[in-house]
């Protein structure tokens, strides 16, 4: 099943007043509407796996944001609000029902901000392994500025690329054609070599975005119901028990904030639940949807 390809021109979303072109992959489906939004350094081709099983159930939207895919990259205008302001841009110009907003990582931020700046515009919003953790409630801004910041591998032969990449413990399990296609379509290729879409200084905009969001007092405004679906790993270090720690702790301060959510753990899971687990994932985003209506 392929989706339908539409590029779209949102008027006055350039930061030159100008039209900002977003791609966006239209899966069809029949029933209420559901947006997909990716995360940071991502794309709408994360969702290749999950959104088939959801036109089962829904029309399925997943969208390239703005500096991500094939959507136009601005040199600048990466906030909270500038992202928002296109996902409302965009369903302006689709003339859908308000629809379920799922987001992963930096999109379960994205979907956070929009659901609580206007709940008139979605009946529900589902935050996968993102959108709940306080970034700049847990370290300074220099630690998440150091450790946030992406490697420069612009210029990489795509085959010590891949090769690289294929020795990661998580990507090596989960490896396959499928996959390899989505994953290389986060990156431009160009004379066998590999070029970030999303530039750093950008990215960079972005986590700054994310430090600054103030993530659990934004919960406290959430009015629709809400669904956190967060992935959970036996830690192999301390650093990585910590992490998990981290991530407990803010997954129990959002059910304690979030007027109407809930949380479900995918255990034995990693962050990119898109990939690794698409089938329950979509659904646990099925069932909540059967439940707002």
């Amino acid at each position: 099943m392929d989706p339908n390809v539409l590029m779209i021109d949102l008027p006055g979303r350039a930061p030159d007043g100008g039209a900002l072109r977003m791609h966006t992959l239209d899966w069809g489906g029949s029933g209420p509407p559901v947006v997909l939004l990716h995360g940071l350094s991502s794309n709408a081709r994360i969702w290749d796996l999950v959104a088939p099983i959801l036109t089962q159930r829904f029309r399925v939207i997943a969208v390239d944001q703005r500096g991500h895919g094939l959507t136009d990259v601005p040199r600048d205008a990466y906030s909270f609000a500038d992202v928002t302001d296109d996902l409302h841009a965009l369903l302006d110009h689709l003339d859908i029902d308000p629809p379920i907003v799922v987001g992963h990582s930096w999109g379960g931020g994205v979907a956070a901000q929009f659901a609580a700046d206007a709940p008139e515009r979605t009946p529900g919003v589902v935050l996968v392994d993102g959108g709940i953790m306080d970034i700049g409630d847990s370290i300074s801004w220099e630690q998440a500025e150091k450790q946030m910041r992406p490697p420069e591998i612009s210029g990489v032969p795509i085959n010590a690329f891949l090769t690289a990449v294929r020795q990661f413990p998580d990507m090596a399990e989960l490896w396959n054609d499928q996959v390899e296609t989505m994953f290389l379509s986060n990156f431009e290729i160009r004379d066998e070599k590999v070029y970030r879409r999303l530039p750093i200084d950008q990215h960079m905009q972005i986590v700054r975005a994310l430090y600054d969001q103030g993530t659990h007092t934004l919960l406290e405004k959430i009015e629709c119901p809400a669904l956190a679906i967060l992935a959970r790993r036996e830690p192999n270090s301390d650093t990585a028990r910590k992490w998990m720690e981290w991530r407990e702790k803010s997954a129990s301060v959002a059910e304690q904030r979030l007027r109407s959510g809930r949380i479900i753990w995918m255990e034995d899971s990693i962050h990119d639940i898109p990939i690794q687990r698409p089938s329950e994932l979509a659904s646990a985003i099925i069932e909540f949807g059967r439940g707002l209506s």
